[in-house]
């Protein structure tokens, strides 16, 4: 009797796998979509450079900027902070080490021009790598009249642009005021750092009245000139009393004319005479 053979079923071929949905990207469609349409590319920096350090001329957001730092006298405070209890917003010189004697030069004259430099409302501050305890030192030996900030991390003097590698400070100035406008972002030796704020106090405590009555005496002066020149030009001088006399009368542009063309032909013919 044949034997019968059964034939063996096929194995399944596995269940196919779905493809990854790769994530979401309508972020990052909606920048491109704005940016096409503004036909600016979003700028993450919030007026800082690429590397995060502020740019003169631009606006920070001042919460969190340049992190927490310390003053001499040991208190936890930020750029934030000491904006916000200034007046009109803070100037902050960097030096690289307290009591040498190129930071002791810029410290005392930033102490004996305090008065002048903090009259439109801006509050002074040093900011180094040092110490409270040094700081504290150099603030009493040198009588100075305005805080100095500890930043021993560095975190504001590299957001501000002064940080020096390895591990120093670039000596130098930055302004910023109480909306987080940066006005001024300069290195610079002692007396250029003082010479950059001077600057900047005369131009912004110039009174306004002032400034008007500036502008006014130029407009005046400019008005005068072009009334006494219009006034020159457009009104005949008046005859003379032997002319009237004589019976001479107010000689026409016609005249006028024909006395300049007179005029030119003498001179090119003396000219011509004078030649031969």
């Amino acid at each position: 009797m044949p034997v019968e053979l059964r034939k063996r079923k096929a194995p399944e071929a596995p269940a196919a796998v779905p493809p990854t949905k790769k994530p979401s990207s309508t972020k990052s469609a909606a920048s491109k979509a704005k940016a096409a349409v503004t036909g600016k590319k979003e700028n993450p920096s919030n007026g800082t450079s690429s590397g995060g350090k502020a740019v003169a001329g631009s606006s920070i957001e001042l919460e969190g900027f340049g992190g927490e730092i310390e003053t001499n006298d040991g208190n936890k405070t930020s750029l934030e902070k000491l904006v916000d209890e200034s007046q009109s917003g803070v100037v902050i010189f960097t030096y690289p080490k307290a009591s040498t004697p190129g930071c002791t030069t810029q410290a005392c004259l930033f102490r004996d021009k305090f008065d002048a430099l903090t009259s439109t409302g801006f509050s002074i501050y040093g900011l180094s790598l040092d110490s409270a305890k040094s700081n504290t030192t150099f603030k009493t030996k040198q009588n100075l009249p305005y805080t100095l900030l500890c930043d021993p991390s560095a975190t504001l003097i590299s957001a501000i642009g002064m940080k020096k590698a390895p591990k120093s400070t670039t000596r130098g100035v930055f302004i910023v005021n109480k909306a987080g406008k940066v006005l001024a972002m300069e290195p610079g030796g002692p007396a250029a750092t003082v010479k950059v704020v001077e600057d900047l106090i005369a131009k912004e405590g110039e009174p306004e009245v002032e400034k008007a009555g500036k502008a006014q005496d130029v407009n005046g002066g400019l008005s005068s000139a072009t009334n006494g020149k219009n006034h020159s030009e457009t009104e005949p001088p008046t005859p003379s009393v032997a002319d009237t006399a004589n019976g001479k009368t107010e000689p026409t542009t016609e005249d006028v004319a024909k006395a300049t063309v007179a005029a030119d032909v003498a001179d090119t013919a003396e000219m011509i005479d004078g030649g031969d």
